[in-house]
């Protein structure tokens, strides 16, 4: 699986952003989904993921209610949308993927996902 994460850019506290991430492959529709980001000096952390099938999702708690995660199994496409932006939430965003089932206290490590997009860098002022 291959994936390129796009949708990045500068906006305003308060404001909204969606992201995207298209993956090539056919197998994408049975991989888990997920969106990580790293802030400047900070390491990379979890955002938020949903299994293929659609009907899970689980959220990092700093972006629960502001941010949703969906996919698009027949475009290949998970989105991320970003609302009541902060700039703490200022980071690149990478979208990425895993073939292993769900399980609720492994889906935030990194070391969960094999596929990685390039990242899209998202800014949010004061």
């Amino acid at each position: 699986v291959q994936l390129q994460a796009f949708g990045g850019g500068l906006v305003q506290a308060g404001g909204s952003l969606r992201l995207s991430c298209a993956a090539s492959g056919r197998t994408f529709s049975r991989h888990r989904m997920a969106w990580f980001r790293q802030a400047p000096g900070k390491e990379r952390e979890f955002v938020a993921t949903i299994d293929w099938s659609i009907r899970i999702t689980y959220y990092a708690d700093s972006v629960k209610g502001r941010f949703t995660i969906s996919r698009d199994n027949g475009k290949n496409t998970v989105y991320l949308q970003m609302n009541s932006l902060k700039p703490e939430d200022t980071a690149v965003y990478y979208c990425a993927a895993s073939p292993r089932s769900w399980d609720t206290r492994l889906i935030a490590q990194r070391t969960e996902y094999d596929y990685w997009g390039q990242g899209t860098l998202v800014t949010v002022s004061s």
